[in-house]
C-alpha cells in the first residue's frame, strides 16, 4: 500500500519481483491517487482508502494475506487489517505510521509540517488537496528517478490526513513486522513507531536505504517480504 501523494505505480518493481518468484501480488491506487486520480474530490477520507482496501481482499477472495503499507499507508493497512481479520495473515510497515485508536495521521505528524499541509491546501487545493509538500532530496530518492517519481505524485485529500482512525482491537492479534528505513534515525518522524513496535515484540527489521523503499531498494524490500511470506 503506497503512502500519500503516490500510487500503485510505486510497487511495479516490487511486485514485480515477488510475482517472479511464485507469488500473488497486489499493488491498488487509493482513490484519488494513480491511475484513480480523477476520482480525488474533497469528500475522500481516511475510511474511503481503508474501503478500497478491504474491498480489494473481498472482491479477490484473499486470505492470508500479507498487508503491506508504506508512510501514509500503514494508518490504510492498520484500518483495513482491524476491518477484515481473517483475511489478513500478517500485516508490515514500512517506514510507517501506525495509529492508535482516535488517532490521524497530522496528529501523528511534527505540528509543523501538519500546519504547512493545511496552509498549502488552503492557498493552493481549494481547502481540501494539499499538493506535494516536499522535494525530491528530502525522500533520498535517487536522482536518476527522482523526475519520474516526482511527475506521477498528485495532491493528497486533506480528510485522509486528518481523519481519526477507529480501531476495535481486531488487528491486535494479527502478527506485525515494521521495517524501519530510516538512514539517519535522529531526524526520522517514524523511528519512534519502530522503537515503539520493537517494544510490543514486533518483528523488526532495517533496511536504511531511505524513506521510499520501494522505488529506491526494490530488490531488497522485496526480499525481506519474502521473508514474512
Amino acid at each position: 500500500m503506497h503512502g500519500g501523494w503516490g500510487g500503485g505505480w510505486e510497487w511495479r518493481a516490487v511486485a514485480d519481483l515477488l510475482v517472479a518468484g511464485g507469488h500473488e501480488a497486489y499493488r491498488p491506487s487509493l482513490t484519488g491517487h494513480g491511475e484513480r486520480r480523477h476520482l480525488a474530490n474533497a469528500a475522500v477520507d481516511l475510511d474511503t482508502h481503508i474501503a478500497d482496501i478491504v474491498n480489494l481482499l473481498d472482491i479477490e477472495e484473499l486470505v492470508d494475506v500479507v498487508l503491506v503499507g508504506q508512510s501514509y499507508g500503514g494508518a490504510v493497512v492498520t484500518g483495513a487489517a482491524d476491518r477484515a481479520p481473517a483475511r489478513i495473515g500478517h500485516v508490515a510497515y514500512v517506514d510507517a505510521f501506525v495509529p492508535r485508536d482516535g488517532e490521524s495521521v497530522n496528529a501523528l505528524s511534527p505540528p509543523a509540517f501538519a500546519s504547512r499541509l493545511r496552509t498549502l491546501a488552503a492557498e493552493h487545493g481549494d481547502g481540501w488537496a494539499a499538493p506535494v509538500p516536499f522535494a525530491s532530496d528530502e525522500l533520498g530518492t535517487p536522482p536518476e528517478l527522482a523526475e519520474w517519481y516526482f511527475a506521477k505524485l498528485v495532491p493528497q485529500s486533506l480528510a485522509t490526513l486528518e481523519q481519526p482512525l477507529r480501531l476495535t482491537g481486531a488487528i491486535d492479534r494479527i502478527p506485525r513486522t515494521f521495517i524501519d528505513c530510516a538512514t539517519d534515525p535522529g531526524r526520522s518522524i517514524f523511528r519512534r513507531f519502530a522503537e515503539r513496535a520493537q517494544a510490543e515484540g514486533w518483528r523488526c527489521r532495517a533496511l536504511p536505504v531511505g524513506h521510499d523503499a520501494q522505488v529506491i531498494a526494490p530488490d531488497r524490500l522485496a526480499g525481506l517480504l519474502v521473508e514474512l511470506a
